[in-house]
């Protein structure tokens, strides 16, 4: 977008106040997006239907225009620039009650390197693996596209393979180094996950990004690209390890599941959990949960014993895994984040550990520590122990 457009405020304003996501809905003032809060845009009248439809028809070229009066939405992606200032952003414009809507959210020009995110050092050694199957999980919202990008952008900037991205819409754009990187866009270069990986065995790649697993086909695909030598990542929205394995295998019929399992064990790397958390003083900041396909993991999803994966991942810090509460407590002893943001990001809020000296202490009066887990898989410091 390079001519005025009556959305050019509110980009800027969402700019300004470094938001991440702007809402429009008729009958409704903009919001936007700041540190994991939804808050309305001061002194904006809520949005009309003439208003809103004008600026969906700004955004949408022929294609995306007949895929959105069909199936009454459609994701997108667009380069903006207006005063200087210039960004790329995803879109998905949807109807609710017959009405339009928009969500949008900012793309950051800059792929931040997996030192800057926070990325265990275990998972270091993912983006150097020669093939196998690494899975970015979390909700939507929790910085998964960002940490594959990071990922991405090592192997770019790092090793003479051949990148393959497969996304709708393509949000981080990684300009050729090292690698040689080609990025597809669902609905402009291709017409589905699954059409794109069934051509990329015709592609000569090294390294595929799937940017969402999200059918039985497109798991399949990818599951196959990985047992037959390359380095496949992907994203699946769930919660943790344990649930992305059962994710995986449900996706198959009852009688394919036990060959799903071997197949699935064979080729995993690693799966990597993440939330985004407040931080003390403003922004967010990633806590992870990383499991890797370890022997006694693999076995684990072979006899289908999923509820004791998260067992194997609490006693495996010296394989490099570790849970969310683990990430957690090291955020909150750091004072990165506080006890109460860790508690509401954690899915077993009993384990995450309270500050020594705080009140609101566990019914016996001491901190409530990680089970399984002695040690903090991110210093090696005895959990409990204050940072020096």
């Amino acid at each position: 977008m390079t001519t005025p457009s009556p959305l050019d405020p509110y980009l800027q304003y969402l700019l300004a106040t470094d938001a991440t996501d702007l809402h429009l809905s008729v009958g409704s003032a903009p919001r936007v997006r700041i540190d994991g809060r939804l808050l309305s845009m001061p002194d904006s009248p809520p949005c009309t239907r003439e208003f809103l439809t004008g600026i969906v028809d700004g955004l949408l070229g022929e294609g995306n225009r007949t895929t959105y009066e069909r199936d009454r939405q459609v994701d997108l992606s667009f380069a903006w620039q207006a005063d200087g200032r210039a960004a790329r952003f995803r879109a998905n414009a949807y109807f609710q009650s017959n009405e339009p809507a928009l969500a949008l959210r900012v793309l950051p020009e800059e792929i931040p390197t997996p030192e800057q995110i926070g990325l265990p050092e275990s998972t270091s050694a993912l983006v150097t693996r020669p093939h196998g199957l690494v899975l970015m999980t979390g909700p939507t919202g929790s910085g998964k596209s960002t940490t594959l990008a990071a990922m991405v952008g090592w192997i770019n900037h790092n090793r003479p393979v051949h990148v393959l991205t497969i996304e709708d819409p393509i949000e981080y754009v990684h300009h050729p180094d090292v690698a040689l990187v080609n990025q597809r866009e669902v609905g402009s270069d291709c017409t589905s996950f699954a059409d794109a990986l069934r051509a990329a065995l015709r592609e000569d790649p090294d390294v595929v990004l799937v940017g969402e697993m999200r059918d039985l086909e497109t798991i399949s695909l990818a599951l196959t690209l990985a047992e037959t030598g390359h380095l496949v990542f992907g994203t699946v929205h769930t919660n943790d390890a344990a649930q992305t394995v059962d994710r995986i295998v449900d996706a198959y019929p009852a009688d394919q599941q036990p060959q799903i399992r071997t197949q699935f064990s064979m080729t995993l790397a690693a799966v990597i959990s993440q939330r985004l958390v407040p931080r003390i003083g403003g922004g967010r900041v990633a806590a992870y949960e990383v499991m890797m396909g370890t022997p006694a993991v693999t076995n684990l999803i072979r006899e289908g014993q999923v509820r004791q994966i998260r067992n194997a991942i609490s006693t495996g810090a010296r394989d490099g895994m570790m849970v969310l509460e683990a990430s957690l407590n090291h955020l909150v002893r750091t004072g990165v984040v506080s006890y109460e943001a860790a508690v509401a990001a954690s899915i077993y809020p009993e384990e995450v550990e309270v500050p020594v000296g705080d009140p609101a202490a566990s019914p016996s009066g001491q901190p409530v520590g990680q089970a399984g887990i002695t040690s903090d898989p991110l210093t090696g410091e005895p959990l409990g122990s204050q940072p020096r």
